[in-house]
């Protein structure tokens, strides 16, 4: 038998400017990043790979910039550091996997990973001059998955850490686009511009239900322009499948039990449910190799509507965005639930 744990999930609330939100966060932050104070020697001293960041930060996301100089002040730490710590610029990742499908008025996922390296975060963002968003934070600026004021949601798949160059790292990515797109047509646009570090697939759709999976290696991206949308951690494409890795079994399997879970035609709990139950082909306990559900979450582009579980079986936290935005709804402080480690 596993062992059961209370996977607890922090709501963080942020407001300002990009510079007070960051700040806010390393005084938040500061305790737990001084605990692993030893892990900046690992931060690198080349100057070029710093600068070289801080150039592309301000070509593509000059916010996201003012929001690490804001989270070096709250954490004392020089902008040097934290841009190598959290920028997500030239950096590596653990495999993780995740699942996807966007059908009708719905976007909902499983995301698999390691609760060692989970951020364990639902960040609600409303800055002055960006667009405000709710989404799983991944390296404290970065984003896993997410909604915008404008219906746009997307989400990241590991695919593989092979075919690698310098870019940024896919959850720093997913926040660019939060932040500045409004559709997906705009997500496209920024995303095949934007330098990729690894292979990972992103599943998209806005308000309009217009969805797309972009095939991402740091060479090339690819469309694929879906709906209903499926996606999990392979690429299909012609030009891009030979970079998937050697083992990509499970990833085929789950894309196959969502195409006939299609038929079905549930509504978003029922889909809700049909992702997180401990019982579903997608739901995963393997949490030591990086592939145990940590959390599903269900995305309503027209109405703003949000449905997250933690764990397995989970009580569904159901809330406006829209709520949120207009100043009626306060979250709780944390969402719990319940993940059993496998043997």
């Amino acid at each position: 038998m596993g062992r059961s744990e209370e996977l607890v999930i922090k709501v963080i609330e942020l407001k300002g400017s990009y510079y007070q939100i960051g700040f806010e966060q390393g005084r938040q932050l500061k305790a737990k990043i001084l605990a692993d104070v030893n892990d900046l020697d690992c931060v690198s001293n080349k100057k070029s790979q710093f600068l070289k960041a801080k150039e592309l930060l301000e070509k593509f996301s000059p916010n996201l910039l003012k929001e690490l100089r804001g989270l070096a002040k709250g954490l004392n730490m020089s902008l040097h550091a934290a841009i190598e710590r959290y920028s997500g610029y030239d950096v590596s990742f653990p495999e993780m996997g995740c699942t996807t499908l966007v059908q009708d008025s719905y976007y909902v996922r499983n995301y698999d990973f390691s609760p060692a390296l989970y951020d364990a975060r639902l960040v609600f963002t409303h800055p002055v001059d960006g667009y405000a968003s709710v989404g799983f934070s991944q390296q404290i600026i970065g984003r896993l998955d997410g909604m915008n004021e404008k219906g746009l949601v997307i989400g990241l798949h590991f695919v593989n850490r092979m075919h690698s160059q310098e870019g940024f790292i896919a959850t720093t990515i997913v926040r660019m686009i939060l932040d500045q797109c409004a559709n997906t047509k705009e997500t496209i646009e920024l995303i095949t511009r934007v330098p990729h570090g690894f292979c990972y697939n992103y599943s998209i759709t806005d308000v309009n239900g217009n969805s797309a999976v972009v095939e991402a290696s740091p060479q090339q991206q690819i469309i694929k322009y879906t709906h209903p949308l499926i996606c999990t951690n392979h690429f299909e494409t012609e030009e891009l499948k030979e970079k998937n890795r050697v083992e990509i079994h499970g990833s085929i399997q789950r894309k196959q039990y969502l195409q006939a879970l299609l038929k079905k035609k549930l509504n978003p709990l029922s889909a809700f449910h049909h992702f997180n139950s401990e019982k579903s082909p997608l739901f995963f306990n393997d949490y030591k190799n990086y592939f145990g559900t940590l959390h599903t979450v269900l995305y309503s582009p027209t109405d703003l509507n949000i449905i997250i579980g933690v764990g397995k079986n989970s009580d569904p936290f159901i809330f406006s965005f829209k709520e949120w935005l207009e100043g009626s709804l306060r979250p709780p402080k944390t969402i719990s639930g319940t993940i059993v480690q496998g043997e």
